[in-house]
Order: structure tokens, then sequence, then C-alpha cells
């Protein structure tokens, strides 16, 4: 099976895709094997959400939605133009995967088989239903898959190398667990905003896209803010008023409850409107329904500070701040060449 095979089954895997991608789920005539497919996908589309309380519909399809406008010739062609994959010896590679949103872990899925290796699956218990679906819907597209695709709920065993994604505790394991196989290991990481005080109403409505998005468990959601001093928070909160309905929902509801009672108990100063509220705090990981903040005295010792922190940084959202920005509301429309903690998962695979 060469490249161009691989790239052809992701893109008819993005065309399947594409009929759960909105909020009206409408099957297309020109799809292959839905006949096979189609009914099964939307069962397990409805078995995610009855399982874990975050995967919302609206949550799941985004996360879909992202994939489709993804898996395109032109992103994937653009992707691996810079490699050459003509000498890779194919390894059984073990990917590790976070339940944290929907489908977290099919960048490392896709990157592995794409690279040409194979690929054994151990799942988040939270996130345990498309995945393996989707795995064998490419199977049908491309027959060649099959063999290369497993998936484990029981202890590793037999491969070659490991990416593997958990908690800053898990993360500990793995490098102990996996330290004599080649391996990329990803821990906790949160995302923050530098604000300047001259953003648009725009940018930030922008920006609750950001910390808004899979109720902020992502770890591209914006989980702080650095602002000025003297910062007047009078326009974010009202860029941040059209996610409202989300304390209707009552996972997180609860969470803003209880951390609220948290702080008011403790005598902490916060800022809330009702659904979020914010806090000013040094640390970058807010608990849900919460953002942290942090006064910054110039741009220089800021981006000193986050060059120093930089491993406990995902993404850095600003406008005209900082080298290799991310822009108000793109957290969570990572490109394919956008690597978790910035380390090359191409690359890696490419010299295992």
């Amino acid at each position: 099976m060469n490249l161009q095979q691989r790239i052809n089954a992701f893109v008819k895997l993005g065309d399947f895709l594409s009929q759960f991608s909105n909020k009206v789920i409408q099957k297309k005539d020109n799809v292959k094997h839905n006949d096979i497919f189609f009914d099964g996908f939307k069962h397990q589309l409805k078995l995610a959400e009855e399982h874990n309380a975050w995967f919302t519909k609206e949550n799941i399809t985004f996360a879909l939605k992202g994939w489709v406008n993804t898996l395109t010739p032109k992103n994937l062609n653009t992707w691996l133009k810079p490699y050459s994959f003509k000498a890779v010896s194919p390894k059984k590679v073990a990917v590790i995967m976070a339940g944290n949103i929907p489908l977290v872990g099919f960048h490392d899925f896709l990157t592995v088989l794409i690279s040409g290796h194979q690929v054994l699956v151990k799942q988040s218990s939270n996130d345990k239903y498309l995945l393996p679906y989707l795995a064998k819907y490419l199977e049908y597209v491309a027959p060649e898959f099959k063999g290369t695709i497993n998936f484990t709920e029981d202890k590793i065993e037999n491969f070659d190398a490991v990416i593997a994604t958990g908690s800053n505790n898990t993360a500990r394991y793995f490098e102990y667990y996996f330290k004599d196989k080649p391996s990329i290991i990803r821990n906790n990481r949160n995302s923050v905003a530098v604000l300047k005080g001259d953003e648009t109403p725009e940018d930030l409505k922008n920006l609750s896209e950001d910390i808004f998005r899979y109720y902020g468990l992502g770890c591209r959601n914006v989980s702080k803010l650095f602002v000025p001093k003297h910062y007047n928070f009078d326009a974010f909160f009202e860029a941040m008023y059209h996610w409202h309905p989300i304390i209707n929902k009552a996972k997180y509801a609860n969470n803003y409850d209880y951390n609220k009672a948290v702080y008011l108990m403790s005598e902490f100063a916060m800022l809330e409107n009702g659904f979020l509220m914010i806090k000013e705090d040094e640390s970058f990981a807010s608990p849900i329904a919460t953002v942290f903040y942090e006064y910054y005295d110039s741009k220089e010792q800021l981006k000193n500070k986050l060059d120093v922190e930089k491993d406990q940084i995902q993404c850095v959202v600003s406008k005209g701040f900082i080298k290799n920005e991310v822009e108000f509301g793109a957290t969570q429309k990572p490109r394919l060449w956008d690597y978790a903690d910035d380390v090359n998962s191409i690359e890696f695979l490419l010299e295992i």
C-alpha cells in the first residue's frame, strides 16, 4: 500500500464523516459503503453521547466537522509533501489515548497509519465508541489496512514504539514503563491568551470559543489570560455572554456551583457573570467554569515568562504579540502540522 493509497483512504473517511458533521445528519448517495456503515455510526454517536455527558451532540459534531475540513487531498498532501516514506520499515506503534474531548487521539492514529506503520490503540474509557467504528470503515475502503489496526483494553505488549498522552502523574509512569522504547510522552498542558487591551469585540467573541468549546476540557482551551495592569474586564464579559446557555448543562453547572462555593468559602477575590468566573492566579490550569488571569508589567517580561514556562503551554492565543501565536477563535481548529506539545510525530515515526 503506497502513500497515495493511504491518503485516498483517509479522504474517503472524511467524505463519510461529512454526513454527520452538521446539526442534521444527512445521508449522501455518493459515499462508499453507506449501506453497511451509515446507520451503525449513527448508533455509535448515540452511545458516545450517552456514555460521556461531556460529549454532547454539539461537541461531537464540532469535532467531526474539524476532521471533515482537515481530511482533504490538499491538506493531506501539504502536510506530507516535505517527507519521504519510501524507506519506512513498518513497525507496530502503540498509541495510548486521552479521552477528554471526542476523537482526541485521532491525529496520532492517522499519523501512524499514514506513515506506513501498524497501530495498536489503547483508548480511554471515556471515548471508546467512535474510533473503532471508523477504523472498520477504513478497512473497507482500503482492505490493505486489515491487520495493521488493532485495539486493546489489556496490557500493551509486542510493540516497537509508543505515543502516549496522559496526566502529569501518568506521564511519569509512562516514561518509566516505556524507557526502553522510542516514545513520545505527553502530559498536562494548558493554553493561554495574551490581551493587550486593544482587542476588537470580534476578537474577544472569538476568544470565547477558545474558552468554552468542549467545556474547556481540552489542552488547547484557553484556561488563563495575561492582561495589562488596570485592564477593564467589561468588554471581555460582554463578549463571553453569548455562551450563557452553557450553564443549562448539568455537569457544567455542578462544576460552576462547586468551584464558586469553594472560592467564596475561601474568601478568594473573583469576578463572575452567572456562568463563568475569573480569578487572579499564577497557575495555568484552571477548574471548569473558571479562567485564571495574571497581570503583566511589560511585553518583554511576559514574552520571557512564556518562553521559560513553554513546557506547560500548548497554545498562546494573541494578535501580533508573539511568534507562532494562534489566532483568536482558532485553538480548536488545528491544522495537521500543528503538533501537540510542538513535537513532530511524523519525524518521530520516520526515525524509529
